[in-house]
């Protein structure tokens, strides 16, 4: 039976695209989110659409490859202008060891059949980036079908879509209680503005809150915490063309005026008490040496924000059998993975079909 009401809870790229596919199949959606559609950590995330950096396992790759092929098949859909950048991806190293690992990763990717190349330092700056600093010589790992996102251009793009196609949006407002049935179904979903809606389904896409929401129908769901610190460079010409990772640092583009930088060496640092503005310095100090264009460049906007990321490390999408009509989708890496899973679970939710590319990574793994 087609759901009556689906209520998503939190809109960043995954309750997005969930969303956006329900609606565009018919079903009657409401959108909730305490703040602004894509503005939490889609909006604070490198926003890098790959694979290459999903190998643990082979079933996380292939969901991670399939995630890749949506968001191209999203762009022929939705129009790919202001949020699609399929430039391709860099990485390189700085020590022994660390490179090893980046060539032995791209032998690994080359025998799944990913597309990927490996050039010099010289020849990347020769057909691809002229603004960086590297060694000639230095091995440099391309992945060309790699991309980046704007997501909340994104997200702006599939909640319009959807409401003008009939969805509710409901922004500004907090989820405060999710109530049941005698038979322990979905009902209804109270917000903290007074209001209380009648629903028959809950998905619930909170990101970093999709714990706190889940506790809501006395579910457990073990969560990492795990911050980063993304900080946004403002610059009057933009000198890369693509997203990378370099030694020490990653940087990609952010439209026509801004760049991205994010490092995990950086993020090690948040919980020591360092001013946030300081590790802001930091990130900038290494993309100059890397990118000397950046010198003159200014820090325009630094967030912390703490990643969704459930504590094996593996999405959580899909039905929680205990709690007819609750449904979950909470992820790292939602910018790869928010179309395929928006497909896999609005499919799941509107005709029952269980996608045997979700197997490894069901909510009923994590005990209730």
């Amino acid at each position: 039976m087609r759901p009556e009401r689906v209520a998503v809870i939190g809109v960043g790229i995954l309750g997005a695209s969930v969303g956006w596919n329900l609606s565009r199949h018919g079903a009657k959606v409401v959108f909730i989110d305490a703040g602004r559609p894509g503005e939490g950590v889609t909006n604070w995330s490198f926003s890098w659409v790959n694979a290459s950096n999903k190998t643990a396992s082979k079933s996380y790759f292939d969901l991670n490859v399939a995630g890749m092929a949506a968001h191209r098949e999203l762009a022929t859909i939705i129009g790919p202008d202001s949020w699609w950048y399929p430039s391709g991806h860099l990485r390189w190293a700085d020590d022994p060891a660390t490179e090893a690992g980046l060539l032995e990763t791209a032998g690994l990717l080359a025998g799944w059949e990913y597309p990927v190349e490996v050039c010099t330092g010289a020849e990347v700056r020769r057909r691809l980036e002229p603004a960086l600093t590297m060694p000639d010589e230095v091995p440099v790992v391309f992945y060309p079908d790699e991309a980046w996102v704007h997501g909340r251009h994104l997200v702006g793009r599939m909640v319009g879509q959807a409401v003008a196609a009939g969805a509710e949006h409901r922004s500004g407002t907090a989820v405060r209680d999710i109530g049941t049935g005698a038979d322990g179904s979905i009902r209804t979903v109270a917000l903290s503005d007074g209001t209380c809606l009648d629903v028959d389904i809950v998905v619930n896409t909170a990101g970093p809150n999709a714990s706190h929401v889940a506790g809501l129908i006395a579910r457990h769901l073990p969560m990492r915490r795990e911050p980063g610190l993304v900080t946004r460079i403002g610059c009057a010409q933009v000198p890369v063309h693509r997203a990378m990772h370099a030694p020490h640092i990653e940087i990609r583009p952010d439209g026509d005026a801004s760049v991205v930088l994010h490092s995990r060496e950086i993020d090690a640092l948040i919980d020591t008490g360092e001013d946030p503005a300081e590790l802001a310095r930091l990130l900038h100090e290494s993309a100059r040496h890397v990118v000397p264009e950046l010198h003159n460049s200014r820090i325009a906007q630094t967030r912390i924000a703490d990643r969704p990321i459930p504590a094996d490390g593996f999405p959580s999408v899909g039905a929680v059998p205990s709690v007819p009509g609750y449904y979950e989708a909470v992820s790292h890496s939602g910018i790869t993975l928010g179309p395929v899973i928006g497909q896999l679970l609005a499919s799941e939710i509107l005709g029952g079909t269980r996608d045997e590319m979700l197997a490894d990574f069901r909510p009923e793994r994590f005990p209730p």
